[in-house]
């Protein structure tokens, strides 16, 4: 009967209930017979500690999607609809994925086939792509030509930089951005005098702000409806949370 007292009283502080056990006010000689109970109980039932940790972390997964769920409710407008971000797949679809990508990060490349083979398999996703970039230099001067270019150009003109970027393994450099423009037939001039202005830099700053806001901290990171997915995901993983989506849709 102790025992499966003591147990209770493990497993209700892992749960983070209250129970009166009042240590402070117990007789030395009380405190170290309770103590050892609990170990020897432990060391005898190992498998109470493993149920434990299960609870714990289930609270804390309870708690985090808790807290997802009021980061994206305070940030729904600028996270699904800011008005400069590129809208790929279907305009219309009726799930959103949103990608926060770097275009050095070798998870976000390879990602890429399985966000393009998703798109072209479901044809009824709405994808919004974030410029995010993280890791230097090379990285900033991507996002900028990206940015820069569908400001200048368009929509086509940003996806073909876009993939042309996700495909690319070698360093970014002037010489491979002007080589793009050329493969694409974009007016290169007119794509780097824009990559200088407010407008790219505040798309940026923006961005950041926002993944900030929403505890987003590398990439590739996804949101996919009202799920928050940080990091690489295979395309089976993604179908099947679209497939959770829709049956959450009705």
């Amino acid at each position: 009967m102790k025992r499966a007292i003591l147990s209770l009283i493990f497993l209700g502080f892992a749960a983070g209930s209250a129970f009166a056990l009042d240590l402070e006010n117990m007789s030395d000689e009380d405190r170290a017979i309770f103590r050892a109970e609990i170990r020897d109980y432990l060391l005898e039932n190992p498998e109470v500690l493993m149920e434990a940790i299960a609870v714990l972390e289930n609270r804390r997964e309870q708690e985090a999607a808790g807290l997802d769920l009021v980061m994206l409710d305070e940030n729904r407008d600028a996270i699904f609809d800011d008005g400069y971000s590129f809208i790929g797949g279907n305009p219309e679809g009726d799930v959103t994925v949103v990608e926060f990508l770097d275009y050095r990060c070798g998870y976000c490349k390879r990602a890429f086939p399985a966000v393009q083979e998703l798109l072209a398999t479901d044809g009824n996703i709405r994808l919004i792509v974030k410029e995010f970039p993280i890791l230097g230099e090379e990285s900033t001067m991507a996002s900028r030509y990206a940015i820069a270019a569908k400001q200048v150009a368009g929509d086509d003109a940003y996806k073909g930089i876009h993939d042309a970027l996700m495909l690319h393994t070698g360093a970014v450099s002037g010489g491979y951005l002007a080589r793009v423009s050329r493969q694409l037939g974009l007016n290169h001039d007119d794509i780097l005098t824009q990559m200088d202005s407010e407008e790219v830099a505040e798309v940026i700053a923006t961005n950041r702000a926002l993944a900030q806001r929403l505890q987003i901290q590398g990439t590739p990171s996804f949101i996919m409806g009202d799920n928050f997915v940080r990091g690489f995901v295979e395309l089976d993983q993604m179908r099947a949370i679209v497939d959770q989506i829709r049956s959450e849709q009705g």
